[in-house]
């Protein structure tokens, strides 16, 4: 239902988008006053009415597994669920983490144990957006869930292999090392 929503919406939008009021036939060419701020309105009402049905999604899921997450103005949801004792991440350090990236509807993607420990540099790209910004909340040897929706993690298109367009994705991870 979600997708048949999704896909009706996006193609109100690029009806809106497409249309020349130039042209001398249909709908919006009768309508010569039609203006780009109308189209750029239906569009953020599109995505206004996408975030907050992603949100509600995300919402249900932390309730379901009674998980007491923190929620940015991004949009990242967090939980430390067990705390460590090193230092904390900051911009420019190189981040070791063991990891299992979920999508919401509980299938595991990818993991640690097949691809080995994710190695980045924080602050520099390479890494899904709303990862950067929840590993700033760690310390050295924290164990954290982190939910991204669709915006932080891979957007509208996905990642090509196993992550879909608009995926919300969840992260369990384990801040092994700081460099």
């Amino acid at each position: 239902m979600r997708v048949l929503i999704v896909s009706l919406l996006i193609t109100v939008g690029i009806a809106f988008v497409s249309c020349d009021s130039n042209q001398q036939s249909g709908y919006l060419a009768a309508k010569k006053n039609v203006k780009k701020e109308t189209v750029g309105k239906s569009m953020e009402k599109v995505n206004r009415y996408l975030l907050e049905a992603e949100n509600k999604e995300i919402d249900g899921y932390v309730r379901r597994h009674r998980w007491k997450m923190k929620t940015t103005g991004t949009g990242l949801r967090y939980e430390v669920y067990k705390q460590g004792t090193g230092q904390t991440v900051k911009k420019g350090d190189h981040v070791v983490l063991n990891y299992k990236t979920f999508l919401i509807n509980g299938n595991l993607i990818y993991t640690s144990d097949v691809l080995g420990k994710k190695v980045f540099e924080v602050g520099h790209g390479g890494v899904e957006r709303g990862l950067e910004e929840a590993i700033l909340f760690l310390h050295k040897g924290d164990k954290a869930h982190f939910i991204l929706p669709s915006h932080l993690a891979f957007g509208l298109n996905g990642d090509g292999d196993r992550i879909p367009k608009r995926a919300i994705v969840i992260y369990d991870v384990e801040l092994i090392d700081i460099k």
